[in-house]
């Protein structure tokens, strides 16, 4: 099993490389208002850089992608992620990892979108059930069932997921072409935001009773971290 986790390792971060120099540099935050006045705070398009001649081993390195994510709450899933602000050093690299753990039974990583990065996903243990759906108009759902040593590409911005349909834990390892992909949820941005998004909105947007907006809003604004 060591043997898997360092090839899958290998082959994510020779993968994500190619990603990261396969396009013009992307923003790494979801916005970047511009100054004229320098003497206001200014946050860079990225993180600020160390003197290099400071840079030390610790700068590049992290540890704990041996141990298995928690599990227990309600989606029965765990990412552990290992991006620029895990790993300082990676700022300006391209490159970012995430573990991801499974309960039994249909622990899921639900719906979400990586705005700023390709994904590719590599089953270590387990069965899972991925997807993405494609962008207006056609919204085709791409799906497959992956065992491990399986590989699947969830392309850039596109939502995606993932569920284990299996009867013992999984665990999947991702890569993505960015040092911070960052992450969107989707039921919990629609119906979770802070502040909330005008029932009336939402009502017409889905087709559904006001109701049931207020009652899907009150499940999600209990986590909204």
């Amino acid at each position: 099993m060591k043997g898997v986790y360092f090839l899958a390792s290998f082959l994510f971060l020779a993968l994500a490389s190619s990603f990261a120099s396969a396009s013009d540099p992307s923003p790494l935050q979801d916005f970047c208002v511009a100054l004229n006045d320098t003497k206001n705070a200014v946050f860079v398009n990225g993180k600020f850089c160390k003197d290099p001649m400071l840079a030390k081993a610790e700068d590049f390195f992290f540890s704990g992608l041996n141990v298995p994510g928690n599990t227990s709450n309600q989606l029965g899933s765990k990412v552990t992620p290992v991006n620029v602000e895990q790993i300082p050093g990676l700022n300006t690299l391209g490159v970012s990892l995430a573990r991801v753990d499974f309960a039994p039974y249909g622990g899921l990583n639900p719906p979400h979108t990586h705005p700023r990065a390709t994904e590719i996903l590599v089953v270590l243990e387990g069965t899972l059930y991925v997807g993405f759906v494609t962008s207006n108009p056609d919204n085709r759902l791409i799906t497959k069932v992956l065992y491990p040593g399986d590989v699947f590409v969830f392309p850039v911005g596109l939502i995606h997921f993932q569920l284990n349909i299996g009867k013992t834990n999984a665990v999947a390892f991702a890569a993505f072409g960015s040092q911070n992909p960052g992450v969107i949820t989707i039921a919990k941005a629609v119906f979770g935001s802070n502040p909330p998004i005008n029932p009336d909105v939402l009502t017409k947007a889905f087709q559904l009773d006001k109701n049931v907006v207020k009652y899907l809003q009150s499940q999600f604004w209990w986590d909204n971290n």
